[in-house]
């Protein structure tokens, strides 16, 4: 993987900088596609328990079933996916074209003892709704069985199927992926994005991105560069990043890992970019991107980020989708760095996140989703700052657009054309009512959305009222003033009392415009 020129040492495009060994590559490419080396084949390969528990990150059971197969679709899942040395004549078997000896000249594999080989990187299998993929990174830590190195180029995790779910798959003609990595979110982009750049700081990220692009066919312009800095003056589409946003303490010898610490103290990186990232949107763009937010004690999620987010001349719209305290947050990373609990070096790493913290009055650190949106034209820009722990579904990307269209909708036409629009409920929607005792009023009513995000919304009598009769024939004025005259109230307090709750509805799905 470092064969080849470094990147970006004079300030060139990256894409001038020769692939190594295109051949060869070709000649993997080939083999892959021969063995199967495919998400569903080695799911199938393994079955369903071997399977879920390689995905907690419990490779025994995977290995069983491989080491007992001489298939050699088993080779590649010991080889690549479970960091176990194979027998060369097995391997020789599973990868015809490319050749055992050009396998180790090109560096993904390496000689271990007499006739075995060890992979030097995973090469895992990778898919979205379009195509198959493959997707080279760093060994992970149950295949060394050592914690990290600082330059750890991590491969496909939860963070980044994340965002690839969340993103928005419509067509554009100019896409950037901030610190890219493995290249794993440009891989997505390419399915729906005319040109694709992509910036990293860490030379061996690139490095692996470089080949995995090659190895999948793709064209992307690679960028050495610090977060957004290469790529200042240019404007795009859209722009997705899962930038190093962990929270990691800038004193006491922790260390820095770089496809998670972005070298700043607190959630300061994910601020930045949040402020920072409008100057690259083109007019219509969108950029979407993770991040972590720290909330002192007396605060809330609502008034750290809306603090973010005005005054940026974007629509903001950021849904939180987990929260920890400073003791459940350090757990996790000191844990996703390799470390165990019951060592001193653990003990040592706790306290400091723990103290640091405490430093800054944290009281709980916040997980979500942010999107942003340069409006085509001037008007007032919106913000929804959403608090969403519930579990979603796959591929809510499409729920995402669609909110973003409404969103921008009612920016642009406002309550009276709101009003002046027919609406039809979505074929997703259900409406309960829960009564007390024997009385007769429903003590709540709630609308809820089959759909991705899984949404539900507390209706008040008119609101209730106007879903139900939502068909397409009404406009929501007519409507209303129907309701309101069999409610016996004044349509002018019906509309003004309702119209937050009939937003929502309109904004998150549950009415949709009869005329499009």
């Amino acid at each position: 993987m470092s064969s080849g020129r470094p990147l970006m040492v004079d300030g060139s495009w990256a894409r001038e900088v020769p692939i190594p060994f295109p051949a060869l590559i070709e000649r993997l490419r080939a083999d892959l596609i021969a063995t199967e080396y495919t998400v569903a084949a080695v799911e199938a390969f393994l079955g369903p328990v071997a399977s879920a528990a390689l995905a907690r990150e419990q490779p025994l059971a995977a290995d069983r079933v491989a080491a007992a197969s001489d298939d050699p679709l088993g080779a590649l899942v010991r080889l690549f996916i479970l960091g176990r040395a194979v027998p060369a004549s097995l391997l020789s078997r599973a990868l015809p074209t490319l050749g055992v000896h050009e396998a180790v000249r090109m560096g993904i594999v390496c000689p271990v003892g007499a006739g075995y080989l060890r992979a030097m990187c995973d090469l895992v299998p990778h898919a979205d709704d379009l195509r198959d993929y493959w997707l080279a990174s760093d060994l992970s830590e149950f295949a060394t069985g050592t914690a990290l190195r600082a330059d750890h180029v991590l491969g496909g995790g939860g963070a980044s199927a994340t965002l690839a779910s969340w993103t928005i798959r419509r067509p554009v003609a100019r896409a950037l992926d901030v610190g890219t990595g493995c290249g794993i979110q440009v891989l997505h982009l390419a399915g729906h994005a005319g040109s694709i750049t992509a910036t990293d700081i860490s030379v061996r990220a690139l490095g692996f991105a470089r080949f995995n692009f090659a190895l999948n066919d793709i064209e992307a312009t690679l960028v050495l560069g610090d977060m957004l800095e290469p790529v200042r003056g240019r404007q795009f589409d859209l722009v997705v990043s899962n930038p190093p946003f962990v929270i990691t303490p800038r004193s006491g010898g922790h260390p820095t890992i770089e496809y998670r610490d972005g070298g700043l103290a607190g959630d300061a990186l994910v601020h930045r970019l949040m402020r920072t990232v409008g100057d690259l949107l083109a007019p219509g763009g969108v950029a979407q991107f993770l991040g972590n937010w720290e909330v002192p004690a007396g605060s809330s999620f609502d008034e750290v980020v809306s603090a973010w987010v005005n005054g940026l001349g974007l629509d903001a719209w950021v849904i939180q989708r987990a929260t920890q305290d400073p003791a459940e947050y350090a757990e996790l990373w000191v844990r996703d760095g390799g470390v165990r609990s019951g060592t001193s070096r653990y003990d040592e790493m706790y306290a400091g996140w723990l103290d640091d913290f405490a430093s800054r009055d944290v009281a709980q650190i916040g997980f979500g989703v942010v999107t942003l949106h340069r409006p085509l034209r001037p008007r007032p820009v919106w913000i929804d700052l959403e608090d969403l722990p519930t579990p979603v579904g796959s591929a809510v990307g499409a729920e995402v657009a669609d909110g973003l269209d409404m969103r921008n909708w009612l920016a642009d036409n406002g309550i009276d054309g709101l009003l002046a629009t027919r609406w039809c409920i979505a074929d997703d929607v259900t409406i309960e009512r829960t009564s007390l005792g024997t009385d007769p009023e429903p003590a709540a009513i709630v609308a809820r959305r089959g759909s991705p995000l899984r949404r539900s919304v507390r209706l008040d009598a008119v609101s209730a009222g106007l879903l139900s009769v939502c068909d397409g024939v009404l406009t929501a004025a007519q409507a209303l003033t129907a309701i309101a005259t069999l409610l016996g109230v004044d349509l002018g307090s019906a509309i003004e009392g309702s119209a937050p709750v009939i937003r929502r509805l309109v904004a998150d799905g549950f009415i949709r415009r009869a005329d499009v």
